[in-house]
């Protein structure tokens, strides 16, 4: 069983632990912009010399969530794409399958911050003109916090903060011959959501 489908059966099995509470079923789709950190091989930098350590760099990432949400808090599953031609040449591509827990505080009588914890995979590619593909699926842990402002009664609006620590990485190679190595260590998004409660 691949790591995803695991992660799937996994937030199914939390989902359908929490369907005796008092819960809404919502889908979110989420727009935004994120950023990660990479950590370069020597190779890398002797071949590329020395390529920036932003692989993605205020990329615009688009997502989709579907969870259960109450009162109190939410779960969720996350799928998130982003892909990047940086200035250095390199073409990366990072997809995220996440799980989430969210907690809120309500701040008024139609607005909540919430917080919480997000572990899942990530999925790093590399797609660079020339090279040939290639790609690894590692794990993604962190977490997001944000406010979230009730529109209507089955809609909201949120803007959020998501902080994520990872291990996937991705080689470059051409005709059998390595030219390096990325580790994806850290991303970081700023993303606006549409929610729908059903």
């Amino acid at each position: 069983m691949t790591g995803f489908k695991k992660l799937l059966l996994a937030i199914t099995v939390m989902g359908a632990s929490t369907a005796a509470m008092a819960n809404d079923n919502f889908v979110s789709f989420t727009l935004g912009q994120t950023s990660d950190k990479i950590k370069k091989s020597h190779a890398m930098n002797s071949n590329f010399n020395h390529p920036s350590a932003a692989a993605i760099d205020k990329s615009t990432t688009f997502g989709v969530r579907v969870g259960q949400q109450n009162s109190q808090g939410r779960y969720y599953a996350t799928y998130d794409n982003v892909s990047d031609m940086n200035h250095d040449g390199l073409n990366l591509r990072q997809e995220n399958l996440l799980g989430s827990y969210d907690v809120f505080y309500p701040v008024g009588g139609s607005t909540k911050l919430f917080g919480g914890a997000t572990a899942g995979l990530a999925k790093l590619s590399q797609e660079t003109r020339g090279f040939s593909r290639d790609s690894n699926i590692g794990y993604a842990i962190g977490g997001q916090l944000g406010i979230l402002q009730q529109v209507s009664q089955k809609t909201s609006l949120e803007l959020g903060y998501r902080y994520l620590r990872s291990n996937a990485s991705t080689e470059l190679s051409r005709g059998g011959s390595k030219w390096g190595s990325v580790d994806l260590t850290s991303s970081a998004q700023t993303y606006l959501a549409a929610n729908y409660a059903f």
